[in-house]
């Protein structure tokens, strides 16, 4: 029996009903399990003998509408944890969508690996997905003005308001974006002979 034989069957076993999806692709596990039971499965994926990822490795947001130029026919947005057993040496994916597109929110994992702090305050920051429990979530990479979830596919590219440093009142301000929208289309450049090709 192979070590993702012994995984699965570890993650079925202690799970039971409580996974929804499982892949298993390229050597890799990817489980999905319900908002309502997220926090319960990482409690148990950390503490069970059988399973023990003592370890999370990264925590990031995921914005589904229009997945692979493909419409998005289910919850739009979704945590993925990556996990680490030292004890057993084995990796999971663990997936959880939100259950409301307009207010994105699952339980935060902070209380089960705080590791988890900085990457829920930047799925938060970036996709807008809320951590209930998190007892600081707030931006940290865009300015505490920022308006808006940059990762989210809706977003701008240029985005809404633009800082810069203004002379006469010696302070930086906010104002709308001035950068007028473009579309850039590449120049082709074509030879006879390109490349050594007759």
């Amino acid at each position: 029996m192979s070590r993702l034989d012994t995984l699965q069957a570890a993650l079925e076993s202690v799970l039971g009903e409580r996974i929804r999806r499982f892949q298993r692709e390229r050597g890799e596990i990817t489980i999905h399990v319900d908002a309502a039971d997220y926090l319960a499965v990482a409690t148990t994926l950390r503490d069970h003998s059988e399973l023990r990822f003592e370890q999370l490795i990264d925590l990031c947001g995921i914005d589904y509408s229009a997945w692979k130029d493909q419409p998005n026919d289910g919850p739009r947005f979704c945590v993925a944890s990556h996990l680490l057993s030292i004890s057993h040496n084995w990796r999971l994916r663990l997936k959880v969508f939100c259950a409301d597109d307009e207010m994105p929110i699952v339980a935060s994992v902070t209380p089960v690996w705080n590791s988890a702090n900085w990457f829920e305050r930047e799925a938060f920051d970036l996709y807008g997905i809320l951590f209930e429990g998190h007892l600081d979530l707030r931006r940290i990479l865009t300015d505490y003005g920022f308006i808006g979830h940059p990762f989210r596919k809706d977003f701008p590219v240029s985005g809404h308001v633009e800082m810069r440093y203004d002379e006469s009142s010696r302070r930086v301000i906010y104002q709308p974006v001035t950068i007028e929208p473009r579309e850039i289309t590449p120049r082709i450049i074509r030879e006879d002979n390109y490349g050594g090709l007759h």
